[in-house]
């Protein structure tokens, strides 16, 4: 036992402190863990005839457009980048990948390298590398699904590593620098505004960085950031409808007293700062006692001190803008600009404190690990399989769906009221395939179009009005198939119609015959 224990803190050490060449241990595994999974992931997809979960669904339908902005109150920058990896390799399930494990290697290489930057110790790069793996929502929400999430992950960390670079050099180029990636965190997520803001008010409260907020430079950062920001600036103001579309999600009607909606959105926030670091504190807390370590001591240097201020003021501002928003929903992944902060800065605080706290960073290392390590393998049985709700689009049979809509002739244009359509294009790379959330999606439709939809036997109404309004209308009898599913003895409804381009049409009724196979059966 005693040899098993000295092989894991061996393990550990390796990862905290070791090289392979000129590169740090913990970087390289983190590379090498990411291209794994960029290899087997659309493997296992491809085996399976699977699709992908309803956030790379949406993505696969926007990869061919270079737009300011794509509605769904989502800023661009991801589907940006995703048009950019899919204009080399495709708009399938590898570009995908290629753009998600990318970005994620991309966010714990920068927050290993802007520790070790600020002076501290490689132990304490590794831990707060490490750490991010603590966060259930990046360990593995990000891997199973989410998409803007990522991309504010890695330009949360570039925004933090920018400002220090201001406060540290305090040159113009620097301030240059910190206006661009300021500007590149609020086009990745909106809610990086709150951790742009809170950086700055937390850098003004303290006496030692106070002058480089003061500085007449910080105006070069302002400009290089509202330049960089006006195309999608003007874009949101222009596509107000689809910048609030999903605003239904904070919840802002679901109180009518003033009282009580203040209460019920502190509320939501305490909850959705608990569920989104609850994981981190408790593996912080179980590491300072297996260290047998009270994390008092040295005063906390001015990297410290700033980090823990970032993160008070950022949860203030939040807190703030719930009560004055009216929100009464919060989904604790919107807390990530701010509380991704929490492991890199007790990683280096734990640097004050000699063997004790290389031993809690060790565990932190090991527990982030571990929790990566284990789950990979269950990662790939979600990518084909996925579970009920909206991830359940994951399983269908794209392949045998798109031969099942198209037997009667081929089909240029699919239509749906959401976003798992987008998984046709997995089989059909040059389809265009929209939803209603698409800004003026009508105008983007070619024919022959279709309209499909799942679970019911007519389309919602509202789509069949916003169709209406761009002249089309369904050309003949509502028909049904059954899309095979993975791994499951039944299917999943699909109801589907050709669209003609008409000034007005009257709406067929469902057919009451049964749904054939989509595969006919000898």
């Amino acid at each position: 036992m005693l040899y098993g224990r000295e092989l894991n803190m061996r393990w550990v050490d390796w990862l905290a402190e070791g090289r392979v060449g000129r590169w740090p241990a913990a970087v390289v595994v983190a590379a090498v863990y990411c291209v794994a999974q960029v290899v087997i992931m659309p493997l296992a997809s491809w085996l399976a005839g699977t699709g992908v979960s309803h956030d790379d669904a949406e993505q696969l339908m926007y990869m061919p457009y270079l737009w300011l902005g794509y509605g769904g109150s989502q800023p661009p920058l991801y589907s940006w980048l995703g048009w950019a990896v899919a204009s080399v390799v495709g708009p399938n399930i590898l570009a995908l990948k290629i753009l998600k494990y990318a970005l994620i290697f991309a966010s714990l290489a920068t927050v290993h390298a802007t520790v070790r930057w600020l002076g501290h110790s490689a132990r304490a790069a590794a831990a707060a590398m490490f750490g991010l793996l603590l966060f259930p929502q990046i360990f593995w929400e990000m891997q199973r699904q989410l998409s803007h999430s990522i991309a504010a992950l890695l330009f949360s960390a570039l925004l933090v590593a920018a400002l220090f670079a201001v406060l540290r050099r305090g040159s113009t180029l620097a301030y240059l620098v910190l206006g661009l990636v300021a500007a590149l965190a609020v086009l990745s997520k909106f809610n990086n505004l709150l951790l742009l803001a809170a950086l700055l008010a937390a850098a003004a409260s303290m006496r030692a960085t106070r002058p480089a907020v003061k500085s007449p430079k910080l105006a070069i950062s302002a400009a290089v950031a509202l330049a960089a920001l006006a195309p999608t600036i003007y874009w949101s103001a222009t596509h107000t409808a689809s910048v609030m579309s999903r605003s239904y999600k904070f919840g802002m009607d679901a109180e009518t007293n003033a009282v009580m909606t203040a209460l019920t959105g502190t509320l939501q926030l305490a909850n959705a700062a608990m569920n989104f670091a609850i994981l981190p504190v408790i593996v912080i807390v179980a590491a300072l006692g297996f260290a047998r370590l009270m994390p008092r001591g040295p005063a906390a240097d001015t990297t410290e001190s700033l980090l823990w201020r970032t993160m008070e003021f950022g949860m203030a501002l939040t807190l703030v803008l719930v009560l004055a928003s009216g929100t009464t929903r919060l989904s604790d992944r919107w807390l990530l600009p701010v509380l991704f902060l929490l492991p890199m800065t007790m990683a280096i605080r734990l640097d004050a404190f000699g063997a004790k706290g290389r031993t809690a960073q060790g565990v932190m290392i090991g527990v982030g690990a571990v929790l990566a390590l284990g789950a990979m393998p269950v990662s790939w049985f979600v990518q084909v399989r996925a579970g009920d709700g909206l991830s359940r689009v994951v399983q269908m049979q794209y392949g045998d769906l798109h031969r099942s809509l198209t037997r009667d002739g081929a089909v240029r244009t699919f239509v749906s009221d959401w976003h798992w359509v987008g998984n046709l294009r997995l089989v059909d790379p040059v389809a265009v395939v929209l939803n209603d959330e698409v800004p003026a999606f009508t105008s983007l439709i070619e024919e022959p179009a279709m309209l499909v939809w799942l679970d019911s036997d007519v389309p919602k109404q509202r789509h069949l009005d916003a169709l209406a309004r761009g002249g089309f209308a369904p050309a003949g009898d509502y028909q049904f198939v059954t899309a095979p599913e993975f791994l499951s003895e039944g299917g999943r409804r699909v109801g589907f119609v050709r669209l003609s381009k008409a000034e007005t049409s009257s709406q067929p009724e469902a057919t009451g015959a049964s749904p054939p196979e989509l595969i006919p059966q000898p």
